[in-house]
């Protein structure tokens, strides 16, 4: 019998995660529930959770009574972007069900996006493009005040996952110097990777361009308040990629609108943002309506990676594409520190 997979999309859509060929390769190789674009009908999830041996969603919420009634239950896949808190990890650890993310999938597209929205804020190409279209461009004019290259610039990385690696891989021709803060990232790791480790302060003190690419956690949020935003020197470009969870969003706004500093995001804290917020009005903020992943091909790679990581772990492999819910990400998301089984899997996974 084929292992049934719980698919339940919704808020995202069947085809931003497959392509064709993909969910049908998905579909013949697992009995999958549901795997519609809207919510699956909770009579219809109580009906298949005792057999199932998967979930894929969205927004999935597994407690531990839940486990309980799932004996079969080998993994949960969430396609939001992040680990959310609506997971019973340790609990997960103790029933040996592995918690998987789909935040690699992104890496690609939005790491372009990022790249597009540092060059485009460095050289002021939007302020000049809205001067130039009412006649007030600035003709051959260097403005070393605000404009910037990036070519041996030094950026930095408010955390250090896979897109913030994907982004320093297309930095490289133009020889950065990076350093990132990243609390969950090894020395040995970090030096694998060919970046330079240092504490929050130093980060902010030394980037001429900083970008937000952490996944949001109980331990984040705000981060980057109104004091920590004003030890980034002056117009230095702060590029936001992840959540705008990690920013203290009012703050922000107001270091754009006084033009101290140059803001680039994708994200915001309300979607979408109302009509008259002042970020609206700031003549150096780039402001793109969540649209890093939105493009054709920028979404189905997570399709193949959920096809490939089920397929693996139904045959007995241990190679994950997805990223892993480790000890660290327990702690970062629920505060669970006693999490002995959690390193002990991700351990024997990642050897």
């Amino acid at each position: 019998m084929k292992p049934v997979i719980l698919f339940d999309p919704h808020w995202r859509t069947v085809s931003e995660l497959f392509s064709a060929s993909v969910f049908a390769d998905f579909k013949n190789r697992f009995d999958v529930a549901w795997g519609k674009d809207t919510s699956i009908p909770a009579d219809l999830f109580r009906q298949h959770w005792p057999s199932t041996s998967g979930l894929v969603a969205a927004s999935p919420v597994v407690t531990a009574e839940m486990l309980e009634n799932a004996p079969s239950l080998k993994v949960i896949v969430e396609v939001s972007g992040a680990f959310p808190d609506t997971i019973d990890y340790a609990a997960c650890a103790k029933h040996n069900v592995e918690v998987l993310s789909c935040s690699p999938g992104f890496r690609t597209s939005v790491a372009e996006i990022g790249l597009a929205m540092a060059l485009s804020s460095a050289r002021g190409l939007i302020v000049e493009h809205e001067l130039f279209r009412h006649g007030k461009e600035n003709w051959l004019e260097d403005k070393p005040e605000t404009d910037f290259t990036l070519h041996g610039a030094q950026v930095g990385f408010i955390g250090f996952g896979q897109i913030a690696q994907e982004l320093s891989r297309l930095l490289a021709p133009f020889q950065t110097k990076i350093k990132a803060f990243d609390p969950w990232l090894s020395e040995q790791h970090a030096k694998g990777l060919g970046v330079e480790l240092c504490g929050f302060d130093e980060v902010l003190h030394w980037s001429r361009c900083l970008f937000v690419t952490a996944s949001p956690t109980t331990e984040n949020e705000g981060l980057l308040s109104a004091n920590a935003l004003s030890k980034l020197g002056d117009n230095a470009l702060l590029v936001v990629l992840s959540r705008a969870h990690l920013v203290d969003f009012d703050a922000l706004t107001a270091e754009a609108v006084s033009g101290r500093l140059r803001i680039a995001t994708d994200v915001f804290p309300e979607e979408p943002m109302p009509a008259g917020h002042p970020i609206r009005q700031a003549a150096n903020a780039l402001l793109s309506p969540h649209r890093a992943a939105a493009v054709e091909g920028g979404r189905p790679l997570i399709g193949e990676m959920i096809v490939d990581d089920l397929s693996a772990i139904f045959s007995g492999k241990t190679e994950r594409r997805l990223a892993i819910a480790d000890v660290n990400t327990i702690a970062a998301v629920t505060g669970v520190t006693d999490a002995d089984r959690v390193a002990d899997m991700a351990a024997s996974r990642n050897t």
